[in-house]
């Protein structure tokens, strides 16, 4: 499965962007594989709509989740009505935010907004 994080660079040690439709780069990252892609993200300058053209690129890149640091509404009306699981309030590099998937550490948002601003938790347990 695919899932997309968002990220300050291109490389697995770059910092998650706390941002989803403004953030500088999307990583895709194959869980089979263990191959990724970096994406400059088009939309960052766009003044509107930013969240809506990410969403709608995850959605064609075929990932099944999102990690990032905080998604809007707009984004994440995409997201989700794509089935797409959003988790939010991520932090550190790439590579452990995706290493904290894998592991199960993370809840789905169940509403746009940062997981720690919206009071939803971050890590099970």
């Amino acid at each position: 499965m695919k899932i997309c994080v968002t990220s300050e660079g291109k490389t697995m040690d770059s910092p998650v962007d706390s941002r989803f439709g403004r953030c500088r780069h999307f990583i895709f990252f194959d869980t089979d594989t263990g191959g990724f892609e970096a994406q400059e993200n088009s939309g960052l300058q766009f003044q509107g709509g930013a969240g809506i053209q990410a969403g709608q690129l995850a959605v064609s890149k075929g990932v099944t989740a999102v990690l990032t640091g905080n998604v809007g509404p707009n984004a994440y009306r995409v997201l989700s009505s794509a089935g797409i699981s959003v988790f939010t309030g991520i932090s550190g590099t790439v590579k452990e935010a995706i290493e904290g998937y894998r592991n199960g550490e993370y809840k789905a948002a169940e509403a746009p907004g940062a997981a720690l601003k919206s009071g939803t938790q971050v890590k099970n347990g």
